[in-house]
């Protein structure tokens, strides 16, 4: 009679989404280090903007289930629905003031997957943002995406106080926001263990020093890229062994 083997469920994995790229170069490097999804800003004041025509000559270059992911702030559901048409598998993204019925307006009425950011504010504030009640109004959203809450839209390079965040939301949520190869570990196993599942997006982290200081703005980083995926890869086992122990 043949023993019987025990199986161990595999380690849920964190997905990632690499985002503000406007260069061939760098989708190629994103999709060789292992990310789940590319991110396009579609906001036109960024200094990561890309066309619509630009962000669909990008994306052809993904395989297949590398998601393309359009980033909005504030524009009109017609302008979204027309921008989007260039990218057809596109997931979007609202990142300004949007309503519920805005974004599912801009969404063709559900015929495309959206994210809604939530802005968490800095510092001790944080403790104070809604995130539950947030979650649950947007609830047509496939995602809630934390983002520091800051002056200007289209994502922050701030990293907020994840330990503030409520003990349990009903969600998927997307951790941005400030993340680099040295923090995210941290942030993944701050939050996983709050919310249904659990992704990553980063941007300023993984880009380009700029001789004056900080960061050459839409330019990646192809080794900051794979510095990343490996740490995100390395809080996923670690978050494994400890909930297995």
């Amino acid at each position: 009679m043949k023993a019987q083997l025990a199986l161990t469920p595999a380690p849920a994995r964190t997905r990632i989404k690499i985002c503000g790229l406007t260069r061939e170069q760098d989708v190629d490097a994103a999709v060789a280090a292992g990310a789940d999804a590319i991110g396009f800003v579609m906001y036109a004041p960024s200094p990561r903007f890309v066309t619509p025509a630009r962000a669909a000559k990008l994306a052809a270059r993904l395989p297949p289930f590398v998601t393309p992911v359009l980033l909005f702030v504030n524009e009109s559901a017609i302008n979204v629905i027309a921008s989007s048409a260039y990218v057809p598998g596109a997931t979007l993204q609202f990142h300004g003031d949007e309503t519920p019925e805005d974004c599912w307006a801009s969404s063709n009425q559900g015929a495309r997957t959206f994210l809604r950011a939530a802005r968490i504010p800095l510092g001790d504030s944080g403790a104070r943002f809604p995130l539950v009640e947030y979650a649950q109004q947007f609830s047509r959203a496939h995602a809630i995406l934390l983002d520091a809450h800051v002056e200007a839209y289209g994502g922050s390079g701030k990293a907020f106080n994840w330990s503030l965040l409520p003990p349990s939301v009903n969600a998927h949520l997307v951790l941005s926001g400030g993340l680099s190869p040295a923090n995210v570990g941290d942030g993944i196993l701050a939050l996983r263990p709050r919310c249904t599942s659990l992704a990553v997006d980063v941007s300023s982290g993984v880009e380009c020093d700029a001789p004056e200081g900080g960061t050459q703005k839409g330019i990646k980083d192809a080794e900051k890229i794979q510095r990343f995926v490996a740490a995100v890869r390395a809080a996923d086992e670690l978050f494994a062994r400890n909930t297995h122990v």
